[in-house]
């Protein structure tokens, strides 16, 4: 995937940088496998805000993925590579030999008629999902359960990877996207591979009406608040508000908000990098 720039015959397309969608084999999603969003706007269920700076954007259907590639044993059959609304990455949508059809998250490399496979004695190659205990060392993957059934949960999002570094009795070493080293059962599923469309991070609005139409609203900063709406609001002219810290006065820039009690955390044998 690559990106492309334009001319400035517009402010808005001065900076602009998309996507060349090239690797989009169609526009018409698999009817069947989509299923409608309701939008929130940022609010629960009495109402009430709890997440700013969301509403509008363009209507969406959702595309149901398979996370679990529980089909184990049945070939399936690249048929398309297409957009998702929903997601940074790419998807495919694979035919198996039985005649159903799944949307899976599309690797770097994938093609149109590519044979991809999941499940014990599948070769470690590009789109097959295998469990840990079989993946050799050293590889590239995503798709990472967490825990066994569950789904992948880990290195999802457009060009996104971990390594298998080792293998400890029923814990395999795995090296995440954000640095962190942790261990996870070696009966968990992964997919060969890195997640396409890597120069998704690449990509510049241009105007601030692209944002609205992906459903997010204008944030504003909290040092140009007043002191009863912000903890660094207030002050005469540009005041820098003092600490940096949320609405809710959680400091920000390296405060460790992860609860040292939580027992996943003898899982963890790095912690990500800051």
């Amino acid at each position: 995937m690559a990106t492309r720039k334009f001319n400035p015959i517009t402010p808005g397309m001065r900076h602009k940088v998309l996507s060349k969608f090239d690797d989009i084999t169609t526009d018409k999603p698999h009817k069947p496998l989509l299923e409608p969003i309701t939008k929130s706007g940022g609010r629960n269920n009495t109402g009430k805000m709890t997440m700013r700076y969301r509403g509008g954007g363009h209507k969406r259907m959702y595309r149901v993925i398979d996370f679990l590639r529980d089909k184990h044993g049945v070939e399936a059959t690249v048929l398309t590579v297409e957009y998702d609304p929903n997601r940074s990455s790419r998807i495919a949508l694979v035919e198996y030999t039985d005649g159903e059809k799944r949307y899976i998250i599309a690797p770097e490399g994938l093609q149109v008629g590519q044979k991809v496979n999941s499940g014990k004695g599948v070769a470690p190659e590009v789109g097959n999902t295998l469990y840990l205990s079989e993946i050799p060392l050293g590889s590239v993957i995503h798709n990472i359960e967490l825990h066994p059934g569950r789904g992948a949960s880990i290195a999802r999002s457009a060009g996104s990877y971990a390594q298998l570094k080792a293998r400890d009795g029923k814990y395999a070493i795995i090296s995440l996207p954000s640095g962190e080293v942790r261990m996870i059962l070696i009966t968990c599923l992964a997919t060969m591979g890195s997640v396409g469309n890597a120069d998704h991070n690449h990509q510049v609005s241009g105007k601030a009406g692209r944002k609205r139409w992906l459903g997010r609203r204008p944030r504003v900063r909290g040092v140009v608040m007043n002191p009863v709406d912000h903890p660094m609001g207030g002050g005469e002219g540009k005041s820098s508000g003092g600490h940096p810290r949320s609405r809710n006065g959680i400091p920000a820039k390296g405060y460790r908000t992860r609860n040292t009690r939580k027992p996943s955390s003898k899982y963890i044998i790095e912690r990500r990098k800051k």
